[in-house]
C-alpha cells in the first residue's frame, strides 16, 4: 500500500500562511466495507498525513447532510455534532472533514485571518450551506465577503450526477458576495485511480479528506 496524493489548490496555495490539502484515494487499501469500518480504516493514513504537514490538531464536524453551521476554536469539542460546516478564527485548530462525490468548500479572509471548511452535497446545497457561512463569517469574525477566497474540491458531476451542486454552490458563493471563487472542475466519479465516489461504488467506498489550517501570523 502505498501513501495517497495530497491534492493543494492555487488559489488556497496564492495566500500567505494557509495550509491545505485534499487527501485522494489511498492505493491498495481495501475500502469496500461500510463506512464506519472505511473510515477506521483511513483514519491513521490520514494522521500520518496531517502529521506530515505539520498543521494544528484536527476538528471535524458530524456530517449528517444538513445546513448547520458550527463556530469552533481550540477547546471545542474534537467533532462537532449536527454539523456540516465547520468556522474558525483559531491558528490552534485544523479544520477537516472527510467527502466521497460531496464537495468540500474552502474558505479564506486574508483579512481577519478567519477560515471555514464546508460539506455541501445535494442537501447541503439545497440548505445553502456555503451561503450560511458566508454570513456567518461576516456575524462572528467581521469577515467582508469580497475579501474571501473559496475553493471547490472535486466531487461528483453530470453526466455521472443529475444535478450539478457544484455550479449552484458557485452561484451561492458568487450571490453571497464572495470576491474569487475557484474550481477545478474535476468529476469523483470519473476517476476511480485518485478519488473514492460513493455513486459509482454503490456506498462501499472510502472517503478523501479536505483539512484546512491557517499560522498564527500571516
Amino acid at each position: 500500500m502505498t501513501e495517497p496524493v495530497v491534492l493543494a489548490f492555487p488559489a488556497l496555495s496564492a495566500v500567505p500562511g494557509v495550509q491545505h490539502g485534499f487527501v485522494c484515494r489511498v492505493p491498495g487499501l481495501d475500502v469496500a466495507v461500510d463506512r464506519e469500518t472505511a473510515l477506521a480504516r483511513l483514519v491513521e493514513i490520514h494522521r500520518r498525513v496531517l502529521r506530515r504537514a505539520g498543521v494544528p490538531p484536527l476538528r471535524s464536524a458530524e456530517q449528517v447532510h444538513g445546513g448547520d453551521v458550527a463556530v469552533i476554536d481550540s477547546s471545542s469539542p474534537e467533532v462537532a455534532a449536527r454539523a456540516d460546516a465547520l468556522l474558525t478564527c483559531d491558528p490552534g485548530v485544523t479544520l477537516g472533514i472527510v467527502v466521497a462525490d460531496c464537495c468540500a468548500v474552502y474558505l479564506v479572509d486574508p483579512r481577519s485571518q478567519a477560515i471555514g471548511l464546508i460539506h455541501s452535497g445535494k442537501k447541503g446545497t439545497e440548505a445553502n450551506i456555503a451561503g450560511r457561512c458566508v454570513r456567518t463569517m461576516s456575524e462572528a469574525f467581521g469577515t467582508n465577503p469580497p475579501d474571501l477566497v473559496a475553493q471547490l474540491s472535486p466531487c461528483i458531476r453530470p453526466p455521472e450526477y443529475e444535478i450539478d451542486f457544484a455550479a449552484e454552490i458557485r452561484r451561492q458563493l458568487a450571490a453571497a458576495g464572495v470576491g474569487r471563487i475557484a474550481d477545478d472542475g474535476e468529476n469523483t466519479a470519473t476517476d476511480l485511480t485518485r478519488f473514492y465516489s460513493y455513486r459509482k461504488e454503490r456506498g462501499r467506498t472510502g472517503r478523501m479528506l479536505a483539512y484546512l489550517a491557517t499560522r498564527r501570523s500571516w
